[in-house]
């Protein structure tokens, strides 16, 4: 066990970290909007109207992301059932409200693909990884995405040597922010909650964590730490290199 040092805040005794994926370790918010604009327009093509308000639903803002959006933080589920939840409104029957809307978000997957120009890992991340890992701690992935994607991810980029846990969220089964995805995770590793920090960046990932029994989280927002959403962290910071192993022993 180790203690880390953000910004002066002192984790003491951490035996794991856990990481978000999008938003946190890559650059995804690019992508998410293309994808989200591409599932608006498919569901628009079936029913009318309803592409515009189902972008602001996502998050979407005069073309940007809202990082704090259904899209940003949000599993497929959720946005799944938004999309549906409109659809359902011109009249449609929930199983076909439903179906339109898995129809769509299957075509939209299928047109963009992810790859390591659409959703770059962050600078310095992967050696954030390789550092931590090689001071003992065990790692993983927590993320709101599919457990399928988050391993595509960890091979496309090489990770998976460094990582323990390569953990999403599935079609049924706990969701962000219900702690017991981060139960099952720490359970899977092998540990307590206690002894495991989060770092995120969405209250979500905050939520979850506490609840869970968490050793801490630390939020980020690349580039601005005084980011509103990371209020709700114990520390917020700008980039992930500002995670350290501290220099002196636990006490």
């Amino acid at each position: 066990m180790v203690d880390i040092i953000c910004r002066g805040y002192r984790f003491r005794a951490v035996q794991a970290i856990l990481f978000d994926k999008d938003g946190t370790l890559v650059d995804s918010f690019g992508f998410l909007r293309e994808l989200a604009q591409k599932r608006a327009r498919l569901v628009d093509a079936r029913i009318p109207g309803v592409g515009e308000p189902l972008l602001m639903a996502f998050g979407i803002h005069d073309q940007q992301l809202d990082p704090t959006g259904l899209m940003a933080v949000g599993g497929r589920r959720d946005n799944v059932i938004a999309a549906a939840a409109y659809v359902a409104e011109t009249g449609r029957s929930w199983s076909e409200s439903l179906a339109i809307a898995h129809a769509a978000f299957t075509e939209a997957d299928n047109y963009l693909q992810r790859n390591d120009q659409t959703c770059p890992l962050f600078p310095g991340s992967d050696a954030v990884l390789r550092s931590l890992a090689a001071a003992g701690l065990k790692l993983g992935i927590l993320s709101a995405d599919s457990t399928a994607n988050v391993i595509a991810f960890a091979e496309r980029y090489q990770l998976t040597p460094v990582l323990q846990l390569m953990q999403g969220v599935e079609a049924t089964g706990p969701a962000k922010p219900d702690p017991e995805l981060f139960q099952q995770a720490c359970i899977n590793l092998g540990l307590t909650p206690s002894v495991t920090l989060m770092v995120g960046d969405s209250a979500l990932d905050f939520a979850m964590a506490r609840q869970a029994g968490a050793a801490g989280v630390v939020g980020i927002a690349w580039g601005q730490a005084a980011a509103p959403a990371l209020q709700l962290a114990d520390v917020a910071i700008a980039d992930l290199r500002e995670i350290a192993i501290a220099d002196d022993p636990p006490l």
